[in-house]
């Protein structure tokens, strides 16, 4: 479980998070909604420990796993290589790391990408390396920043139904990995990506969470979401 408590955290004197508390039980997808600077990707950065909150805690067992909104992959690095350079700083066992990624770019649908540079591959298929990158690492939880920003509507649908299987596959088939489901936290301003993918979404606004919403709710509340965004 994931448990936020009492969050705050400022930038140049502006509050950007403002004692939000928030819990997210082991194996949930959770969407993080809200206008730009609401305070959706400090959040992440916070969880994941790239921030460090003025106060509050943040506590969940195992380890996070990030995808950053513009991918972050080496451009002089093959997929295969993106996907060995962490492990490998960490590892000397690089066959047995080389089978891991083969493992997971194949439970992805992108084996046959192994050998080629980020430049010629399409929006989706960079964020499929991206996951397949942040799956090397064995996350407990998966942070996930605008993940289908730039991508058209047929592509958003394939990161959804990609999301969704990484959340309830059996990870060990992936090779080394135990855990048997990631948690989840996706921060998306799409509201109907969102309403697609997550068990509950907790919309923050000027630093606060303004409402938290279950799936049975979604259609009732959509538009008092949206309002929330002008």
């Amino acid at each position: 479980m994931l448990k936020i408590r009492d969050i705050c955290k400022s930038f140049n004197g502006v509050k950007i998070l403002d004692r939000v508390n928030l819990q997210v039980e082991t194996g949930g997808i959770l969407g993080l909604a809200g206008p730009s600077g609401c305070g959706k990707s400090t959040l992440l950065r916070c969880i994941q420990k790239l921030e460090i909150p003025e106060s509050g805690s943040i506590e969940y067992d195992g380890k996070a796993g990030f995808m950053f909104q513009d991918f972050q992959l080496f451009p002089h690095m093959t997929v295969m290589q993106n996907l060995l350079y962490v492990p490998n700083l960490k590892s000397k066992q690089r066959k047995k790391q080389e089978h891991q990624a083969i493992a997971v770019l194949k439970n992805i649908g992108i084996e046959s990408k192994k050998h080629d540079y980020p430049v010629t591959l399409s929006g989706g298929q960079k964020q499929r390396v991206a996951l397949a990158r942040t799956l090397m690492t064995s996350p407990d939880i998966l942070l996930c920043d605008e993940p289908t920003s730039g991508l058209d509507v047929a592509t958003t649908d394939d990161v959804v139904q990609l999301l969704k299987s990484v959340n309830r596959v059996d990870l060990n088939s992936f090779g080394n990995f135990q855990k048997q489901t990631v948690t989840m936290v996706i921060a998306s301003h799409d509201l109907d990506f969102l309403t697609k993918i997550s068990d509950r979404i907790v919309l923050l606004k000027n630093g606060k969470i303004v409402a938290d919403i279950k799936p049975s709710n979604f259609d009732d509340q959509i538009q008092l979401l949206k309002g929330y965004y002008l």
